[in-house]
């Protein structure tokens, strides 16, 4: 079964996220939004169209626990549902229940060393 299919997002914490984003913007060109940045990009054969998402966070956000981390990866997969059933089979730590969303589906997992791992699951219009 095909697991991750790339890098849905990158977030990290840092003590003010607007001064981050600004930095980003005015040394590195990027194009920022609310929420950081969006990078688009077009995968498979078909050339879909989708994105990775980089998003500076409070370093006092309660996002990335139960981790300790400063950093959270999000990364896109094909069948969410039966990937959970198979870390879960593995004893991964599953943080949480699997939500749906208009633009996908979603759930957090702990990797080896702890750190909170997002899953997401686009929806066929992502």
């Amino acid at each position: 079964m095909k697991k991750v299919t790339g890098i849905g997002g990158v977030f990290f914490k840092c003590k003010d996220p607007k001064a981050m984003t600004a930095w980003y913007a005015q040394h590195l060109g990027l194009e920022t939004n609310p929420y950081g940045a969006t990078f688009e990009w077009y995968e498979g054969e078909d050339k879909k169209k989708a994105q990775t998402q980089w998003t500076p966070f409070p370093e006092t956000t309660k996002y990335f626990e139960p981790s300790t981390s400063g950093f959270m990866i999000n990364y896109r997969v094909e069948n969410l549902e039966k990937l959970v059933e198979e870390l879960r089979a593995n004893g991964v730590t599953i943080v949480d229940k699997l939500e749906t969303y208009d633009y996908g589906k979603f759930i957090h997992i702990l990797d080896a060393e702890g750190n909170k791992i997002e899953l997401w699951e686009p929806s066929a219009d992502s």
